[in-house]
């Protein structure tokens, strides 16, 4: 079982910066690939980034390429998203989630067996 904690959410302005955080519970998360989700109203949960488990491999959607910096420290059992340039499309509640152990990164909803609660990312224009 793991259980995966996100903050660092907030209201920024366009072109800010945030850097969300994913604590998680357990002594597994090393062999546990990590991925980046966010969610708006009516719409189906997006797939932003993911981290191998080793942090070798990352993988990130076209649009937050080259502005969002998926990293991770397994000693801290933590994953972080750096966000910077941010803007207005990139409003959302954004999910951390964990595969299982040793499995293959991917990049959709279920590749990924726990979700953490979520935070609120808000960019105003």
């Amino acid at each position: 079982q793991v259980q995966l904690v996100e903050s660092g959410g907030g209201l920024v302005q366009a072109g800010g910066s945030l850097r969300l955080s994913c604590a998680a519970s357990g002594r597994t998360f090393s062999t546990r690939a990590v991925g980046w989700f966010r969610q708006v109203p009516g719409k189906e949960r997006e797939f932003v980034s993911a981290i191998s488990q080793s942090g070798g491999s990352t993988y990130y959607v076209e649009s937050v390429k080259g502005r969002f910096t998926i990293s991770r420290d397994n000693a801290k059992n933590t994953v972080y998203l750096q966000m910077n340039s941010l803007k207005p499309e990139d409003t959302g509640v954004y999910y951390c989630a964990a595969a299982s152990p040793y499995r293959q990164t991917g990049t959709r909803s279920d590749d990924y067996d726990y979700w953490g609660q979520g935070t609120q990312v808000t960019v105003s224009s």
